[in-house]
C-alpha cells in the first residue's frame, strides 16, 4: 500500500485554554489535490504548521511521506514546497536576490524554471521587496514554493492578493503539477478555488474536522436550484409536496424551487405537464460550505 502524503491520527493542539486544533485524523494521498476548506480561524494554519514541526501538538501525531513530522522534520522539508499565509520577506533584497538566496539554502534551483514562473504570474524580480504590493510579494511567496518542484507543496491562502488572471495562471500551475505526481495540500476559505483546483476536500469548523469528501460528492450533498419553464402555468401545490424539496414559487409558467439531493421526483412530477425549459443551477461550495455549518458562523 502506498504511503500517504500526509498522514494525522488524532491530532490536537491547544495554545494554553485556546483551541486550535481537535481530534484531526486525516489522510491525503499522493498525486492528489486536496482543499482544507474553512473560515478564518478554523484551525488550518494550525494544522500546517505542526505537520511542518513550526509548532508542536499538545496530542496525536502527524506524518509527512511516513515520516514523523517533528522527528524528521529536517527531512520531510528538504521534500515540500511552503507557502506561509503570513508570507515574510526580506524586504531590502530585490525578489531575484530572495529567490537565489533561498535557492542556494536548498543547494541550487533551476532558474530558468524561476524565470518562467516569474513570468507567468507577471512578476517582477528586479524590484526591492519593500517597494511591493502585496500582490506581488504573494507572487515570489509562489514562486519560492514552486521553484524546487518539490514533491509535497502546502499552499496556506495561496491567492490572497492575486488579480483575477493570476489566479488562473495559478489554478493551470497546480494542474500541471498534479500531472507531474506532486501532492498538493491547499488551505484555502475562498469556495470557487477549491471547486476549480481539488481532488478532495476536508472541511474544517472550529477546529474540527466536519467532513472529507470528493467534490462532487460534497455537490451531490448540497442544495439545488431549478428553473423550470412550462406552457403554461403550473399548480405550486404538487412540488411544494415532495420530499426534498423547499422554496417553491410559480410566477406565470416559471417554477422555481431547491431541491436537496436527487432531482428525480421533481422531474417526474414536472412530465405531468407541457415543459418548455430546465434550467439546473449546480451547487457551488459555499453552499455546501454553509450546509455542513448549519449556517451559523465560526466565532473562534
Amino acid at each position: 500500500m502506498e504511503t500517504p502524503a500526509i498522514h494525522t491520527e488524532h491530532l490536537t493542539k491547544f495554545y494554553g485554554k485556546q483551541r486550535g486544533v481537535v481530534d484531526i485524523s486525516l489522510e491525503v494521498r499522493p498525486g492528489e489535490v486536496f482543499g482544507y476548506l474553512g473560515p478564518n480561524g478554523a484551525g488550518k494554519t494550525t494544522t500546517i504548521r505542526t505537520l511542518l514541526d513550526l509548532i508542536r501538538p499538545t496530542g496525536g501525531q502527524a506524518e509527512v511521506f511516513g515520516l514523523d513530522a517533528h522527528r524528521d522534520s529536517r527531512r520531510i522539508r528538504q521534500r515540500v514546497g511552503y507557502l506561509p499565509g503570513e508570507l515574510a520577506l526580506y524586504g531590502q533584497m530585490t525578489g531575484t536576490d530572495h529567490l537565489r538566496y533561498l535557492g542556494h539554502l536548498r543547494g541550487g534551483v533551476d532558474w530558468r524554471f524561476v524565470e518562467q514562473l516569474a513570468a507567468r504570474l507577471e512578476c517582477d524580480l528586479s524590484r526591492p521587496i519593500r517597494a511591493l504590493s502585496h500582490g506581488n510579494r504573494q507572487k515570489i511567496g509562489l514562486i519560492q514554493a514552486f521553484m524546487h518542484r518539490p514533491e509535497l507543496l502546502i499552499l496556506d491562502e495561496p491567492t490572497t492578493g492575486l488579480d483575477p488572471l493570476v489566479q488562473q495562471e495559478f489554478q493551470r500551475m497546480v494542474a500541471e503539477a498534479r500531472i507531474a505526481g506532486q501532492t498538493v495540500f491547499l488551505s484555502s476559505h475562498i469556495l470557487p478555488e477549491v471547486e476549480r483546483a481539488c481532488d478532495r476536500v476536508g472541511i474544517i469548523r472550529a477546529g474540527r474536522l466536519v467532513a472529507v469528501e470528493g467534490v462532487a460528492t460534497l455537490k451531490s450533498r448540497a442544495l439545488r436550484r431549478l428553473e423550470i419553464h412550462f406552457a403554461a402555468p403550473v399548480p405550486r401545490e404538487p412540488f411544494a409536496a415532495l420530499p426534498g424539496v423547499r422554496d417553491v414559487s410559480v410566477e406565470d409558467s416559471v417554477l422555481r424551487c431547491a431541491v436537496i439531493g436527487t432531482v428525480d421526483a421533481v422531474i417526474k412530477a414536472a412530465a405531468q405537464f407541457p415543459v418548455v425549459n430546465i434550467i439546473s443551477h449546480e451547487p457551488t461550495l459555499e453552499e455546501i460550505f454553509l450546509a455542513y455549518y448549519g449556517g451559523e458562523g465560526d466565532a473562534a
